[in-house]
C-alpha cells in the first residue's frame, strides 16, 4: 500500500545525485535507555554563508533577563528553566515545552495541498487521521484488530506534532520551558519541490522560517539551541552542498541559525552534532498500554518456520550493492524466505503480506539501499535485524536503540559477503536457540519506544518513540 516503491526511488535517485557515505568511524552512541546524551558543542561545525541574505542571519546576543522574584539581573535565563527540577510539588518540572505558534504556510496549509506533498503517492488519505492515515484492512489477520493504520513512511511531521498537543508539560511561558518546539514540517516542504524546482523554490520556506524564529525573544535565551524540530525526511534532503540548481535538496541545516537547532529526522548522519535520528513511523498506533501488551505476547508466541527472511530487490547499477549476492543466497536456501520487491505490482507493497513474512522469521536481512524504515517494521514483528553496514540503524537511532547492538541484532560486514561469499545461512546457524530467545526477547520489549501511540490518546505507563525523543532533547540541554 505504501512505503518500498516510493523508497527505492527516492534512494535510486540520492545515490545518483549525491552518492552514500560508506564509513561510520569513531562513533560513541550514547545510552538510549539512561538518556543521558550529553550536551553538544554545535558551534563547532563549520558555517556555510553563501549569500547576503543568510551573512545578515546573526543570532543576538543573549540578554540578561530580571528575575521577578527578586527584582535582579539573571544573566544565564535558561536557569530558571533549570530551576523549575528543584520544585517537588511541580511534577511538570524540568519537562517543560514551549511550542512556538507559526504561521499556517509552515504546516497546515501544506496539508491543504496535500495532493502536491509527493511526486508518486497521493498524500491526502495519509495525512488524514492526525497523520497515520486511514484504517488498515486486516484481511489476512496478521494483524491485531486496533491500532493499525496505513502510515506514510513520511507522515512523521504531522504525528510528531499531533503528540506534542498530547504533550502533558506544555507551557505559555518560554521562560520556564525546558526545550522550544518548532512544528514546521520540514519534511513535507522539501518533498513539493526535490524535483524540477531551483533551490530558491526549494530554500524559501526555510529562509523564512529562521528570519522569523531569530526575532523571536525566545530565541535569544540560548541563541536557538534549546529549539528542536522534525523532519519525516532523510538529512541529506536538508544539505544542499553547494548553489548548484542540479544540486540536490535545500540547505536549511547549512544555515547558521539551523546549526545551533536540533533536527530530528528519520534518517540522521550520527557524526552531525545536531542531527538525531527518531525511528519511521510503523503501522502499529496503540491507544492504550494493554494494546501493547497484548502485540508483544503474539509476538513471543508466534510459529516462525524460516530462519532468515529479505524483502528487497537487486540494485544491478550499484556495483557496491550486495543485494544480488543476498538474494541468490536467500534463493539458493530452503531456510529463508525471499519477497521481491520491484517496481510495479509487487506483494511488498501490502502491510500485510509484509508483516506475514518478518512475523514468520527469525530473523530479517537488512543491506542498506532502501531506508531504515525495513529494520523497524521487522522489530515490529519481533524479527532479529541482520545489519551489513556500520552505518545502519544501530548507530543513528541512539536515542531509541541499545548502546549494546550486540545483544539485539547480528551484524554481518558487508566485505564478507561480498568478498568473501560468506555464507548467511551458516553465519546464522551458529547462534544458538537459547541465544536467539534472549535477543528476541530484546527486540520485542523495544516495540513500545519504537512506535508513535495514537495521537487522540495519552500513555498511561509505557513511553512511545515520542515520549523517547522528547526526554532525549530536554537531556541534552540540561
Amino acid at each position: 500500500m505504501r512505503r518500498l516503491q516510493v523508497a527505492l526511488a527516492t534512494f535510486e535517485t540520492m545515490e545518483k545525485v549525491i552518492g552514500r557515505s560508506n564509513t561510520v568511524q569513531d562513533l560513541v552512541p550514547s545510552p538510549p535507555i539512561k538518556l543521558d546524551s550529553p550536551l553538544i558543542n554545535v558551534e563547532s561545525l563549520p558555517a556555510r554563508v553563501t549569500y547576503a541574505r543568510k551573512e545578515k542571519e546573526k543570532a543576538p546576543p543573549v540578554k540578561p533577563v530580571k528575575n521577578t522574584a527578586t527584582e535582579t539581573m539573571v544573566a544565564y535565563p535558561f536557569m530558571r528553566a533549570l530551576r523549575t527540577v528543584e520544585n517537588k510539588s511541580d511534577r511538570c518540572g524540568g519537562r517543560y515545552i514551549y511550542v512556538h505558534n507559526l504561521s499556517p504556510r509552515f504546516n497546515e496549509d501544506m496539508l491543504k495541498e496535500c495532493k502536491s506533498l509527493s511526486l508518486w503517492t497521493n498524500m491526502c488519505k495519509f495525512t488524514s487521521n492526525e497523520g497515520l492515515g486511514p484504517p488498515l484492512e486486516n484481511v489476512e489477520r496478521e494483524f491485531e484488530n486496533s491500532g493499525l493504520y496505513a502510515t506514510n513512511q513520511f507522515a512523521v511531521d504531522v504525528i510528531f506534532n499531533n503528540r506534542m498537543k498530547q504533550y502533558d508539560c506544555l507551557t505559555n511561558d518560554s521562560s520556564i520551558a525546558a526545550a522550544i518546539f518548532v512544528p514546521f514540517y520540514a519534511g513535507f516542504d522539501i518533498a513539493r519541490y526535490l524535483w524540477g524546482y531551483n533551490i530558491s523554490r526549494r530554500d524559501a520556506a526555510s529562509l523564512d522560517l529562521v528570519e522569523w524564529l531569530m526575532k523571536r525573544p525566545e530565541w535569544g535565551i540560548m541563541g536557538g539551541k534549546n529549539h528542536f524540530l522534525v523532519a519525516g525526511r532523510i538529512t541529506w534532503d536538508f544539505r544542499r552542498l553547494t548553489e548548484e540548481e542540479s544540486d540536490w535538496g535545500n540547505e536549511f541545516l547549512f544555515l547558521p541559525a539551523a546549526r545551533n537547532m536540533s533536527m530530528l529526522g528519520v534518517e540522521s548522519r550520527p557524526w552531525n552534532a545536531n542531527d538525531f535520528g527518531i525511528p519511521y513511523p510503523t503501522y502499529f498506533h496503540p491507544a492504550k498500554d494493554e494494546e501493547v501488551l497484548v502485540w508483544q505476547d503474539r509476538m513471543r508466541k508466534l510459529e516462525r518456520k524460516w530462519l532468515f527472511s529479505f524483502a528487497g530487490a537487486p540494485r544491478p547499477g550499484n556495483p557496491k550493492s550486495i543485494r544480488g549476492q543476498i538474494i541468490d543466497q536467500c534463493w539458493k536456501s530452503n531456510m529463508c524466505k525471499f519477497l521481491e520487491c520491484d517496481f510495479g505490482e509487487s506483494k511488498c507493497h501490502s502491510p500485510s503480506s509484509i508483516m506475514q513474512m518478518f512475523q514468520s522469521s527469525l530473523f530479517c536481512l537488512q543491506p542498506q539501499g532502501d531506508s531504515t524504515l525495513s529494520a523497524f517494521d521487522s522489530m515490529l514483528a519481533g524479527c532479529i535485524p541482520v545489519f551489513f553496514h556500520p552505518g545502519s540503524a544501530h548507530t543513528q537511532y541512539t536515542w531509541h536503540l541499545p548502546k549494546n547492538y550486540t545483544t539485539y541484532l547480528v551484524f554481518i560486514p558487508e566485505d564478507d559477503i561480498r568478498k568473501r561469499n560468506v555464507s548467511i545461512e551458516k553465519r546464522l546457524r551458529q547462534i544458538s536457540p537459547e541465544q536467539v530467545k534472549t535477543m528476541r526477547e530484546v527486540v520485542i520489549n523495544l516495540i513500545p519506544r519504537l512506535i508513535y501511540a495514537d495521537p487522540w490518546s495519552k500513555s498511561e505507563t509505557l513511553g512511545d518513540a515520542f515520549d523517547v525523543a522528547v526526554q532525549a532533547v530536554i537531556n541534552k540541554l540540561s
